[in-house]
Formats: C-alpha cells, structure tokens, sequence
C-alpha cells in the first residue's frame, strides 16, 4: 500500500494551510463564477475547500485526491454535494467532455516533474470542448516588500515541513519560472491571467485543447 504523505497533515490542513490559501481561492471563483447546473472537477481536491464556494449555486462537484486522508476529510466536509474519489490525476476515471470547468489548484508544484504534463492531458480530456481549466499555483515574483518578501518567506517554511521529495518538487517547478513557465511549455489559450499583488502566486483560466507541447520559435501566450 502506497504510503499517504498526508496523513498526518489532513486534521490540521484547514487551520494551519487554509487561512494563508483563501485570497487565492477566491480570485479562482472570480476568474469562473458558479452559475446553476454547471459541473466541476477540482483535481488535487485537498479538504473540499474550493468545491465549497461552488456549493450553494447548484454546481455539480467532483473531487479527486490520492490521499485517503484528505478524500475522506473532503467528504466529511461536503457530504452528499460531491462525488469525492481517491484516485490518479493522470489516470482518472471520469468521461470525456464530462465538465464546465476542472479547477488544479496549487497541485501542479507537488507533482514529479514528467507527471505534471500528463495530469493536464487528463484535464483536457474530462473537460467539455467549450469549457475551462482553472490553474492556480505559484509565481516567481518579484515580491514587493514588506507583503511579498513576508509571504514568499512563508510559502517556502510550508513546503519544506511536507518533507524533502515534496520541497525538492517545489523548487524544481519554482526554476522552471513557476506557473508561468508550466502555462507557457503548453499549446495552451489563456482567457484570464491574474498574478495578486504579493507576486507568489498566478491564476490561469485556460480554454481546452492543451495536451502537447508548445513548439519554443512559434508559441506565444494569447490573453483577453
């Protein structure tokens, strides 16, 4: 049995990770609001935190987590209002085309290196043709002193208590120019960037159809 590294973390997640993640949270709302009868995968679901502001506007959610300790916090949390399952990013169950919109909040800096492209196939694949990819994960600045610096200090503390394979994880996505450098290795449509005024994080909403490799001499980011 494939060891849970979130264990241990997931009682205390919401009170220790949650309050420094909010903003974030909801500029990704803002960046899609709910509307009635839409359905929504987050993938890397943690807790259920981001499913819950779509909850009261008649979404149907969807959540997915390798950790059975947050799967089973998630669902404690959201009861029946979402389908939480305990599965692979880059092999989910779900259909094709089966969502409005699949949320990857700050997921993408956890994963291996040659894992991250392949969770994002899995997004392109379960997301409607006419509907989104929500991306929210880390920026590389610059930090603006004193509230940049600060927060950037406590971002880089969080990561290095997950353990060493999840810090080294970070910082390798962190030099290949965070989650600007990720959007911009895609094929990928930008409909919405935001980068909050602290600098350490970015918010993409992406069109579908990003599952290869951007060619360097002819791709460059298009945003509305």
């Amino acid at each position: 049995m494939t060891k849970d590294a979130y264990r241990r973390l997931a009682g205390i997640y919401d009170r220790v990770v949650e309050p420094a993640a909010s903003a974030l949270r909801r500029q990704g709302v803002r960046a899609f609001p709910p509307q009635d009868n839409l359905s929504i995968l987050d993938v890397g679901c943690g807790t259920g935190t981001q499913l819950t502001l779509y909850r009261k506007r008649g979404c149907r959610l969807a959540g997915i987590d390798l950790s059975p300790a947050m799967v089973a916090r998630a669902r404690a949390k959201l009861g029946d209002a979402a389908d939480i399952r305990c599965e692979d990013a880059s092999h989910m169950s779900f259909a094709d085309g089966a969502f409005d919109l699949v949320m990857v909040v700050t997921v993408l800096h956890e994963l291996p290196p040659a894992l991250r492209l392949s969770v994002l196939e899995e997004c392109s694949r379960v997301v409607k043709p006419d509907g989104r990819i929500l991306l929210m994960d880390y920026h590389t600045g610059p930090y603006p002193f004193p509230k940049g610096r600060l927060w950037k200090t406590l971002i880089t503390g969080l990561e290095m208590l997950a353990g060493r394979e999840h810090y080294a994880r970070y910082r390798d996505f962190m030099a290949r120019r965070g989650l600007d450098g990720f959007v911009e290795s895609l094929n990928a449509s930008v409909v919405t960037r935001f980068v909050p005024g602290s600098g350490t994080a970015a918010v993409y909403l992406l069109q579908p159809g990003l599952v290869a490799p951007a060619e360097p001499e002819a791709h460059r980011l298009r945003s509305e």
